[in-house]
């Protein structure tokens, strides 16, 4: 990137360019800041609760305490006749070290002994019209609302490089531009993101805005250059120029620049994603002195960008741990079970963490390698944190393959075998949506997705039975390409359906490929149903709506209406579906409910 060296950048009489461009982002994050504002009062309600503050932070290892039952109520759903309870449920037929019959405890039948979530309505709730407009899908995985926020940051970007300016006659200006974006790039890059902290929002929820910044930011670097280049070409003097050594830091600069947007394009990311990772490292780290030599006036922007990395890797090396985990094969599934009992407080349901597995036998590199997993299972549980990792690439096959040559530990008596990992975050999440406050909620969930149904479905449940859950059903719809997929995970999906005393579960499988010897119902329990072909959606948002208003015992029936949540994890296919199946509801039914509010997680970068 280049620039002119004068230390008192001025492109014209009217416009000073330095002064300008920062007005610019006193705008940007001033806007950031009106939506900060409109995610406040749910915030202030979510933390509230002084549990909350202790949890979505930090992961840690606490004693667990079985409390005493509180006085039995009549329950709506009891469990399944001709079942083993879930202390029954043996480790190597549910997959996991735990009972999960902690969780069956009756609730209070005084009122009083409830403690509810406070709820607030998001503003997709409020105004459903202009929600759904929003929501509206312009290409696989881009909504309408993200591509507004692109528009609006693009033209502001355009209006600073282009007011009372041209780019072959004033190529300082795009130079400032770019410079002025440097911070906004670097911290959407982070992890630990300050936006997304304000916003509620996980930084895997902003990365569509850090590449479309970064790529702006090449755009006007290139520009910038290419105006310079053209003026000395027309000047006769570019052999003088080039030999500027602040004119080659700009070329190192724009090289740099120029690398990163190469191996960020999707090939790369997809097919060679540890060079897309490694190079983003290594040239983000190399960048910033580069463009401080080329023009020292940028010093400020620099501090800002070196800031937001050095806070988020201090957070992250404060986030991480350092754990021996047992690690199991689940052949029907294709994946790899990764048990860390000792791990067991500090994530909320829906997070994920960054995973490292620390044994030469991941290769020379892979030991080195950081992914993300969804958490499997609800804090403040015995088992502690159990990780579903399926097998598909490189990395996660040399974690199956190694779970496979485990054998069965004499001191445990357990099949599988013991592992160090390090494991970072929590990341990711609902935000400032607290599942256990709405009337409803509904998980549909795509292959390995179920991770987040489970977590999800048990920390309501332990809501539950402490007296602290609004939900008065709750919905879930596994969509897997085999039907044997299931088998693995009836025992601890049929304790889940144990559990919920007096909300009920309702766990619908639905399996894709055709099977010319279709499968044996006799073995599900009550409430777990197996279907081939696609889930009707619509149908079981409609039931679930009309069972939400009408349905409730004791304390719940009279319960406030307090809407239905809807949660997706899956292929980005699945999220598009179901958000046009939710802009499609009749504006008065979702008023009786409360109001439809939808979270996706979704596969893919």
């Amino acid at each position: 990137m280049e620039a002119a060296t004068q230390s008192a950048p001025s492109t014209s009489p009217a416009v000073n360019a330095f002064q300008f461009v920062f007005h610019i982002d006193v705008f940007l994050f001033a806007l950031a800041g009106v939506f900060a504002l409109f995610a406040l009062p749910r915030a202030l309600a979510r933390f509230s609760r002084a549990a909350e503050w202790r949890h979505g932070h930090i992961l840690r290892a606490i004693p667990l305490e079985r409390r005493a039952p509180k006085p039995p109520m009549r329950s709506v759903q009891s469990p399944p006749s001709g079942f083993p309870a879930a202390d029954n449920v043996a480790s190597d037929e549910s997959h996991t070290l735990h009972s999960e019959a902690h969780l069956i405890r009756h609730p209070a039948a005084k009122e009083e002994g409830w403690s509810l979530p406070p709820h607030v309505r998001a503003w997709s709730s409020r105004v459903p019209t202009f929600a759904n407009i929003l929501r509206y899908r312009l290409d696989v995985g881009f909504s309408l609302g993200q591509a507004l926020v692109l528009v609006i940051y693009s033209a502001a970007l355009v209006y600073a490089g282009f007011l009372k300016s041209n780019p072959f006659a004033d190529p300082l200006r795009t130079g400032f531009v770019a410079m002025s974006q440097i911070p906004v790039v670097y911290m959407l890059a982070t992890k630990n993101n300050i936006l997304g902290i304000f916003l509620g929002l996980g930084y895997e929820k902003l990365n569509y805005i850090h590449r479309f910044a970064g790529t702006l930011l090449v755009i006007a670097s290139n520009v910038h250059s290419l105006g310079y280049i053209y003026q000395w070409t027309i000047n006769r003097t570019f052999s003088k120029n080039i030999r500027m050594p602040t004119h080659i830091w700009a070329f190192v600069a724009l090289i740099i620049v120029d690398l990163i947007y190469l191996f960020s394009i999707p090939f790369f990311r997809r097919r060679a994603y540890n060079l897309f990772y490694y190079s983003h490292v290594v040239f983000f780290i190399l960048f910033l002195p580069a463009i401080h030599a080329h023009q020292p006036g940028v010093l400020p922007y620099v501090i800002a960008a070196a800031g937001v990395i050095g806070l988020d890797y201090l957070i992250r090396l404060m986030k991480t741990r350092v754990y021996n985990a047992r690690i199991r094969p689940i052949p029907d599934l294709m994946l790899t079970r990764i048990e860390v009992p000792q791990l067991n407080a500090g994530w909320r349901a829906g997070q994920h963490i960054r995973l490292r597995v620390l044994s030469s036998a991941m290769g020379w590199i892979g030991w080195a390698e950081s992914h993300p997993f969804t958490i499997a299972t609800a804090a403040k549980t015995p088992e502690g944190m159990v990780l579903l990792c399926k097998k598909t690439g490189r990395w996660t096959g040399k974690l199956y393959d190694m779970a496979k040559v485990a054998g069965y530990a004499s001191d445990e008596g357990v099949y599988g075998r013991t592992v160090q990992v390090m494991i970072e975050g929590p990341y990711g999440g609902p935000g400032h949506c607290v599942f256990a406050s709405y009337s409803a909620a509904i998980f549909v969930v795509g292959g390995s997705g179920i991770t987040f149904a489970l977590s999800a479905v048990q920390d309501i449940l332990q809501r539950d039975s402490e007296g602290a859950s609004r939900v008065k059903i709750i919905e879930v719809i596994w969509s897997v390409r085999d039907y044997a997929s299931l088998t693995p995970l009836v025992p601890q999906l049929t304790a889940l359906i144990q559990q919920s005393i007096y909300t009920p579960l309702k766990i619908s499988v639905h399996y894709t490929r055709a099977s010319d010897n279709p499968p044996g119902k006799d073995f599900l329990p009550p409430g777990l149903t197996l279907t081939a072909g696609r889930p009707k959606f619509a149908k079981i948002l409609d039931a679930v709506m009309s069972r939400a208003v009408s349905y409730g015992s004791n304390v719940k029936s009279s319960m406030d209406i307090t809407g239905v949540v809807v949660g997706v994890c899956g292929p980005i296919g699945m999220g598009d579906d179901v958000a046009q199946v939710i802009s499609q509801v009749d504006a008065g039914r979702r008023w009786a409910v409360g109001g439809i509010e939808m979270h996706e997680e979704v596969f893919g970068w």
